[in-house]
């Protein structure tokens, strides 16, 4: 990955580009995170729809979701996307089960979609934009960017009101579909619109930080400073000995 390193005139727009791009795909899971978000859901909606059997698709889409977090354990990758996946199937098929409505099975991923897009508004208006609060430290600037990177932050900002509007108008979508659909209906939709909200909020980040200064590397400068601590004390000492 580009170095992340505190903003130069030397730094380029290509670098800075590159420097986003490898953040986002770091923090978002990239094209196998997309995947393993869909497959579960995909799953249960595809044979729901051939024979309305919910404790099959359940199970299907819960195994599934488990065989997506073994294949990452075995080949020693990260598993947060994967287990973030796991929990939601689960949630999804405890709600679904408890009530006896396949359509419950999407009931807690919507919630949180809700919930997250509230709080990349109400974080954003309150100044601690949610996407700088995962981004921060990929880039290595921890919460930097709050006071000594104020266009950074501006660009945060952007990118958190984006992601809020882009949720808040798929859950306009979605929970109409919840009460007045039928499960394979919603099912459908629901997988439909898994994919393009998520690229397009994704797409925006990346053009709102690759236009914004570059990111202030903290964990350098902290190196840095205790570097020169070190030479410090070797002076101080080195005098103490002559003297």
């Amino acid at each position: 990955m580009t170095s992340l390193d505190k903003p130069t005139e030397e730094t380029s727009a290509d670098d800075a580009r590159a420097v986003t791009e490898a953040a986002l795909f770091e923090a978002f899971g990239g094209v196998r995170g997309m995947v393993e978000t869909v497959v579960p859901g995909l799953l249960f909606v595809t044979i729901y729809t051939i024979n309305k059997d919910l404790h099959l698709s359940a199970i299907a889409a819960l195994a599934v979701s488990l065989v997506l977090v073994v294949v990452r354990l075995v080949r020693k990758d990260t598993v947060k996307h994967a287990f973030s996946g796991v929990f939601g199937v689960a949630f999804g098929v405890v709600f679904a089960m408890m009530t006896g409505n396949a359509k419950d099975f999407y009931l807690p991923g919507m919630l949180y979609t809700l919930g997250l897009g509230l709080a990349y508004i109400v974080t954003t208006l309150c100044g601690v934009p949610l996407i700088g609060l995962i981004l921060g430290p990929v880039f290595k600037e921890n919460l930097s960017w709050r006071t000594r990177n104020p266009g950074r932050k501006k660009a945060y900002a952007k990118a958190s009101y984006a992601w809020g509007a882009i949720l808040l108008a798929k859950c306009a979508i979605l929970f109409p579909l919840y009460w007045w659909a039928d499960t394979t209906q919603l099912g459908w939709v629901l997988i439909a619109l898994k994919i393009p909200p998520f690229l397009l909020a994704v797409w925006l980040t990346w053009v709102f930080l690759a236009k914004a200064p570059a990111p202030i590397d903290v964990f350098a400068e902290m190196e840095a400073e205790e570097k020169a601590a070190e030479e410090r004390e070797r002076g101080a000492a080195a005098r103490s000995v002559e003297q």
